[in-house]
């Protein structure tokens, strides 16, 4: 790319709030033994500045958002054109199986370039899951360079919900919750909690908890389309329907912090910032892991061939931009901004553990303190004397809020599942159950209303039947 004089438009889609867009205050400075970090111009100018400090090339980064994965799919359907955006992780699949992506550069891979912060710094735990998941016979990590994770679980308020009533699926249609709890706007979370519900007997047995194949028959179990399921699935979600107080994307953290319901379907990174705002007006909340299964989620960075059209430039470029947001303090930036947890644990960079402790680690003076440990995540467990390395000492009151929910225990994520990627059929059918429960209740039906309906269904029996015989 040296000597190129004209302007690379890099075209970025992403989900919103989800990139640091600058503005810091002097008091949101984060003052690491290692250094300050401050984010003063949004991470999209300041990598068109790294970028031609390091390349010589100017670069403008056009930089659009969206709501959901079915809103990007939507959106590229209906032809719009992106070369680099951030799916999750069962639509980075789809589009794989569609075969809409660009392979990541052997360059990309290459340890030995100062500049490739991603496969320098990518945590040992999230690269394995990235290579061992395949599609096609790919591997994701052929074409996606991970973002940020985490898992799906409960936001509660533990003065009006019980730890165990918080920690299941059940309790979207506890009545004991009537009206105070809310669920998931959007078909595959909603799916994903009424199958771990309604399955709840099967995944707590001891028979199926120490099967030896456990992650695969969890993964199957939980990604179950089978007709029998859907119906039970639609039948629990009606159920819940009556009982929640709303379906919702957002509004429930704000729910949560006013006090209007007493537990939230969350994604842990929204449960990271629900419980942050809960604190500042002393209403302190906390996170549980259905004991049933936990979605375990990722977005990555994807490179599209309707954007990149196999120009060099343009890939590197947008190879560049996944390096860039992979750098330790950009990784730190984007996670202190949006609340959610980079892939990246840093290498040989410590200051992204130096963060998690900066955040969460317990005063020198506290006495009532717990060991948490992140060698699987920071190190891998390769070592015994690695894993001490990657242990904060944190207050005990936090092991099961912030600290819990940014950075999941190894206990939470064994027994969690990924959501695959769904052929068109599984689609179509689970798609009718959603309208079949977001558009008609089949409980809300009154009494007389059936009543009428079968007396009318026995005269077609009875008229129907002499019809069939006339004709015989």
């Amino acid at each position: 790319t040296a000597g190129q004089e004209e302007e690379i438009v890099l075209r970025v889609s992403n989900w919103e709030e989800y990139i640091d867009l600058g503005g810091w205050d002097e008091e949101d400075t984060i003052d690491l033994d290692s250094g300050d970090i401050f984010g003063e111009q949004s991470m999209i100018r300041d990598f068109e500045e790294w970028y031609y400090e390091n390349y010589g090339v100017r670069v403008r980064g056009e930089y659009s958002t969206y709501g959901t994965n079915e809103d990007l799919y939507n959106m590229l359907t209906l032809g719009d054109t992106y070369d680099l955006v951030c799916p999750s992780e069962y639509m980075i699949m789809k589009l794989m199986t569609e075969d809409q992506l660009v392979p990541l550069s052997e360059d990309f891979f290459d340890a030995e370039d100062e500049n490739n912060y991603y496969i320098n710094g990518v945590s040992p735990y999230i690269r394995s899951i990235f290579e061992n998941n395949k599609i096609q016979g790919r591997p994701w990590s052929d074409y996606a360079a991970g973002y940020m994770w985490g898992i799906t679980g409960i936001v509660y308020n533990p003065e009006l919900v019980e730890e165990k009533d918080a920690s299941s699926w059940r309790i979207l249609n506890n009545p004991a919750y009537c009206r105070q709890i809310t669920i998931k706007d959007n078909v595959r979370d909603s799916y994903f909690a009424a199958v771990g519900a309604i399955k709840s007997d099967l995944l707590t047995s001891e028979e199926f908890l120490e099967a030896p194949d456990y992650p695969e028959r969890l993964e199957n179990e939980m990604n179950d389309t089978s007709k029998e399921t859907i119906a039970k699935v639609q039948e629990y979600l009606q159920d819940v329907k009556d009982n929640a107080y709303s379906f919702e994307t957002d509004s429930g953290k704000a729910d949560m912090v006013t006090g209007k319901v007493a537990a939230n379907y969350q994604w842990s990174g929204d449960a990271v910032y629900t419980l942050d705002q809960a604190d500042e007006d002393d209403f302190p909340l906390a996170f549980a892991v259905p004991r049933e299964s936990t979605n375990i989620y990722f977005d990555g960075w994807v490179m599209l061939k309707s954007g990149i059209r196999a120009d060099a430039a343009k890939q590197h470029a947008a190879e560049a931009f996944m390096n860039f947001t992979s750098r330790a303090d950009n990784a730190i930036r984007n996670m202190y901004y949006i609340g959610y947890t980079s892939v990246i644990s840093g290498g040989e960079d410590r200051r992204i553990f130096e963060y998690a402790d900066w955040c969460y680690g317990a005063e020198e003076d506290e006495e009532d303190v717990t060991g948490y440990d992140l060698g699987y995540f920071f190190s891998g467990n390769d070592a015994e004397d690695e894993e001490s390395r990657y242990v904060i000492s944190a207050p005990s009151d936090q092991i099961y809020r912030q600290l819990f929910a940014q950075y999941p225990s190894q206990e939470a994520i064994s027994r969690s599942s990924l959501m695959v990627c769904f052929d068109d059929e599984q689609n179509q059918a689970i798609n009718q159950m959603w309208i079949n429960v977001r558009c008609y209740n089949i409980h809300d039906v009154p009494v007389w209303v059936w009543a009428a309906v079968g007396a009318s269904a026995a005269l077609l029996a009875v008229f129907g039947g002499r019809k069939l015989k006339r004709r015989r």
